[in-house]
């Protein structure tokens, strides 16, 4: 059996994914609320669609395709349990949680990394992963819209692969040799569940019923491996399947941040913008513009935590790297790890 680059295993599951979405009629509704997002619409009344049969069941052979659903939580069931039910039964069961969401605790693990460390894990239940899955499906293209191109981690239609193009663009093409490497100390345990919620609500997502399920989601106590329990009151857990969209929700605003020290810095002159072949925007003329005034050249590659910020100086860099720290402090209550974060000469190293 031929193996599948990573490329080729993410258009197949897109394909699928798409598949499924038009099997259970739910494209149209998710390509509605892309749309009304992108006119920067609210929205009061989600549950109805998330509870809807066709978003359950679309969530259910969705968890069902992936490779997690034969890992058990704490209460030991997998997707096999639930296939033992009929459409009608887990249908009802999963329109039962939304009615007085409370989860089950999360399985911690330790994964191993390569270079001998451990990754903490959060294995929610089989129910508890249908329940994001569905939530998931619903404030996905909602946030989309409102998402920045910089940003490639865990998007539908953006890979790895997208954020090595935009860094090898800003470097080849743009000449931007110095490179802001920042790390976050421990991300995903240290987001402010009331600054998140402020943020999804800063989107639009305004249904008061899903964030108190989301709420309920983020205080879920851990059991770890050792057995004991713990009442997290920040983060979120690695291995949940909304974990990836809330975390690019918390640093949307990083992004859109950084473009606007530079990349959306508006001009005197109207300039109009042309697109490539690609769809992408062609801003050569307002980037002259801005290169004659003082302002200092920073674009940012973001791929879930891990990001880069190119600039055209040592001294930019410099400065980038200070304010981008401050920013992250004051703004998210988040801090950078010094060992791990630097500034790189690329001609050099």
């Amino acid at each position: 059996m031929p193996v599948l680059t990573s490329g080729q295993q993410e258009r197949k599951s897109k394909q699928r994914k798409i598949r499924n979405s038009e099997y259970y009629d739910m494209e149209g509704t998710f390509d509605r609320l892309y749309a009304e997002s992108k006119k920067d619409k609210t929205f009061n009344h989600l549950m109805e669609i998330i509870e809807s049969e066709e978003n359950i069941k679309l969530a259910y052979r969705t968890i069902k395709k992936n490779t997690g659903s034969d890992t058990s939580g704490v209460d030991k069931r997998t997707i096999a349990d639930l296939a033992k039910l009929s459409e009608e039964e887990y249908v009802r069961l999963i329109r039962k949680q939304f009615s007085n969401y409370h989860p089950r605790p999360v399985r911690r693990v330790e994964i191993p990394k390569p270079n001998g460390k451990t990754r903490p894990l959060g294995i929610p239940t089989i129910v508890d992963r249908i329940v994001q899955q569905c939530i998931l499906q619903v404030m996905e293209p909602i946030c989309e819209a409102k998402f920045s191109e910089n940003s490639n981690g865990f998007r539908p239609n953006r890979s790895a692969e997208t954020a090595i193009a935009q860094c090898m663009r800003l470097i080849q093409v743009q000449h931007l040799y110095h490179v802001v490497d920042l790390d976050i100390k421990g991300f995903f345990d240290n987001i402010s569940h009331t600054k998140l919620i402020r943020q999804i609500w800063a989107l639009g997502i305004r249904d008061k019923k899903l964030l108190c399920i989301i709420k309920e989601m983020l205080k879920a106590p851990v059991v770890l491996p050792n057995g004991e329990k713990t009442y997290p009151t920040r983060g979120t857990p690695q291995g949940g399947i909304l974990s990836p969209l809330l975390a690019n929700i918390v640093l949307n605003e990083l992004d859109w941040w950084i473009a606007s020290q530079w990349e959306q810095m508006p001009t005197k002159t109207k300039f109009k913008t042309r697109s490539n072949a690609q769809g992408t925007e062609i801003k050569s003329h307002a980037y002259r513009a801005l290169r004659r005034s003082r302002l200092k050249e920073m674009h940012a590659v973001r791929y879930a935590d891990d990001f880069k910020i190119f600039c055209a100086t040592h001294e930019d860099a410099v400065r980038a790297y200070k304010a981008t720290e401050l920013w992250l402090k004051d703004r998210l209550g988040l801090e950078i790890s010094p060992d791990k974060s630097k500034v790189v000469n690329l001609k050099r190293q």
